[in-house]
Formats: structure tokens, sequence, C-alpha cells
């Protein structure tokens, strides 16, 4: 098969030597060139994330350790620094390997479809640079067919399994439509920030930033496109937010049941989602006694994600099922290719030999040669150049007691002691 992967990941390195050996999209084009002729390769694309780089190769002859000094020596690093941290897989391994990268199953959080967008763009970008043939578009193929039907008959990406994320389940179980709603977020941290850009992708259009320091929440503001208010205008702002979501450092809890009380009863029974991330709390605990109040802690969300973590795994042990099926298919694809292209190339190196002697034949006919003598030579001629090969190779596997192969030339050129 010819087909190598080489890289390090998140489990095999640290994020120090993963910044190390980290391709920028800028630098790819004169990489994959680069490598293709360093390392002799006649295909290859570069698989570049924040936890991964991988070299996807394939050709004849493909040496690992060029393609890792390659490594080093174009991000300037000791290949010795390289050495306990990468992985070489081949042929059957290495399609796997392709095959669980593309589905998500050996990212750092099981099932996260980011992976497949990032290996789309891997091989796009290789057949935009001319390093991307049969072989690799073959197996980039039959990897983005995998992934697709790993996330059809699975439920590998089907639950949240951070708490940023499950915020924004909870806020779509609650609200059938995420771009009417008003959304109050306490905070300006990273973890407001992280929060803040999931609901932005879910569709929210109206964000207020709520802060201590009326910069820092500008800043976030303007960063989701919403506006920003010091923590004294929360309870005017309260009445008209349909989710809360709060991340302080504040020691002391912001929201007080009487303050919450007060904003429910201009909203006529309208329900109001609280997600309290901050430890201690920014939302006192009473809170959750108020009617039309939904109150989730980080401890609450927490327990949602490792129930959706559990619920993960299991996708995860079902989707290896689908692969092992997948790559058995596809080794014998590959396989049954492999042999049809053998057969190719044996038709093809046999008609080379007849039009090699026909022609030199009838040239000595035209030249008035007696056609006995040159039918006897072309058949002599034939004869030789067609036996050559198997009689070398049948002599050295009998010198050899290569009695398998010696069996194999026997059954293909009938020469059993019973056959007539």
């Amino acid at each position: 098969m010819n087909l190598l992967i080489i890289g390090i990941n998140h489990t095999s390195a640290p994020v120090e030597l993963r910044e190390k050996v980290a391709f920028t999209p800028d630098q790819l084009e004169v990489a994959l060139n680069d490598i293709s002729t360093q390392a002799g390769l006649q295909e290859v694309a570069i698989l570049s994330t924040c936890n991964r780089t991988e070299i996807i190769a394939s050709g004849d002859n493909i040496q690992a350790l060029r393609i890792t000094r390659w490594l080093a020596d174009y991000h300037r690093i000791d290949t010795a620094d390289l050495e306990h941290s990468i992985y070489i897989l081949t042929d059957n391994e290495a399609a796997l390997h392709a095959m669980r990268v593309a589905s998500g199953l050996d990212s750092m959080v099981v099932g996260e479809p980011q992976i497949l967008g990032q290996f789309k763009d891997c091989f796009a970008q290789a057949r935009q640079f001319g390093t991307l043939g049969g072989e690799l578009d073959h197996l980039s193929q039959t990897s983005f067919r995998v992934a697709k039907k790993v996330r059809t008959e699975t439920a590998i990406g089907k639950s949240s399994v951070s708490v940023a994320s499950t915020s924004v389940t909870l806020a779509q179980q609650l609200f059938s439509d995420l771009s009417d709603c008003n959304i109050l977020i306490i905070g300006a941290g990273e973890t407001s920030g992280l929060v803040g850009r999931h609901l932005v992708s879910a569709g929210i259009k109206h964000i207020t930033v709520a802060n201590r320091t009326l910069k820092n929440a500008q800043r976030l503001a303007h960063e989701l496109g919403g506006s920003a208010i010091d923590l004294q205008s929360i309870p005017t702002k309260l009445p008209e937010t349909d989710i809360v979501i709060a991340s302080t450092a504040a020691p002391l809890p912001i929201l007080g049941k009487g303050t919450v009380e007060r904003a429910l009863k201009s909203r006529k029974h309208r329900p109001i989602l609280m997600v309290d991330l901050a430890v201690p709390r920014d939302i006192e605990p009473e809170v959750s006694e108020l009617r039309d109040i939904y109150l989730y802690s980080v401890d609450d969300l927490q327990q949602i994600v490792d129930t959706n973590i559990n619920s993960r795994q299991e996708a995860a042990r079902d989707a290896e099922t689908i692969l092992t099926e997948e790559i058995s298919s596809y080794r014998t694809r590959h396989q049954t290719k492999g042999a049809e292209e053998k057969l190719v190339r044996f038709r093809d190196h046999h008609n080379n030999i007849k039009t090699e002697e026909l022609e030199r034949a009838v040239a000595r006919l035209q030249k008035g040669a007696d056609p006995t003598e040159v039918l006897t030579q072309l058949a002599n001629q034939l004869t030789n150049k067609i036996i050559h090969i198997p009689s070398v190779q049948l002599k050295a596997a009998i010198d050899d007691d290569a009695e398998d192969l010696v069996a194999i030339i026997s059954t293909l050129y009938n020469l059993d002691d019973n056959v007539e």
C-alpha cells in the first residue's frame, strides 16, 4: 500500500513541542513542495492543528527517518527532540488512524466536529499545491465517508461535553428561538467570553455584558456584538433578560432573591434561565425557589457534562466497531485494486515483448528474409523472453527451498506431474 503517517499529537507530545512543529496556512505551499523534493514523496499532505501535526504520505520506498529529519530541519529543532514523541504508522494502521482522526475519535475531546473540517482542508491544500494523487485522494474520500457514517449512526457528537456548550444546550431546550432572547453575561473573564462565543454561534443577537470594570465589559461586548453595563445597572436590565450567565470572581453573590423577585413581576410568567458558573456563587441559591426561574450551578452543569461524556464514550465504542468493518473493506478494496494493477502491468509487459519481436520479424520479412526462418526465430525469441524471468525465479526458489513460491509457479504454469 505504501501509505505512511508520521506525527505528534496531544497524547504523545506536550504543547511546547506541538507549538514548535506546527504549520501556519501560509507555510503549507512551500512546505509541501519542499518535503516532496527532500523526502522523495510522490504524494503528501500536512495536517496541522493545535493538537496535532501529521505528515500523510504515499509512494514507493518511503523512508520514515527522512521525513522525521525533514520535519525537524524545517522547524529548526533537534531530531532527538522528536524521537520520544513521534509516532509512525504504515499501510492499514495508517488508514485506520486517518479514519479515527476524521471521525473525532482521536481528538482531545472525543467527537468534536472541528477536526473533520481541518482534515478536509488538509487534503484540499495538498490538491491545490499539486501533492495529492490517487492514493491519498482515495484515503481522504474514504475517511470523509466513514466520518459521516459515524456521526449519522452513533451519538458521538450529539451531547455537550463542556460547561460552556452545555449552557447553550440548556438555553436551546428552554427557548424555542434563541435569536429572540436577551442575554445578560455577568463577568468579562475567560469563561464569560467562551460562553458568549458559543451563544453567538447558536444565533444569539441580543447580548449585554455586565462587569465591575466597565472597560472590560465593553471589550467583551464589542467582541460579541453586544452592549456593556456596570454591575449597578443589573437590576434595571434584569426584567428584560431571558438568560443570565454569571461568572465573576466576586466573594459575595451579585444577584439576590429579592432583586430577581422584583424583576419577575414585570415579566408576566416568562421564564428566566440562570447559569451560575462562579465559585463562590454569583447567584444566591434561594433564587431557585422562585417560580419561573431555572437556576443551574456549575456542579449541576458538571453532572450533565459527566453524563454526556459517558454517553460519548459509549458512542465511541460503537464508532470503533464501524471503523473495524470499514478498514476491512478498505483493505479488501485496496488489495483488489493492487491485484488489478499488477494484472494490467503483467499484460502490458507481455504485449510489449510481442510488439517488439513482431516489429523485428516484419522488418526482416520486408528485407526478403526466409519466412520459415523468421517465424522460427520469432517463436524462439517470444518463448525465451516470456519464460526468462519465471525461470530465474523458479531456480532461485528451488535453491532457497521456497516451497510456497515453487508451488505458485507450478500452479501458474500447470507444471504438476499429473498434468499432461
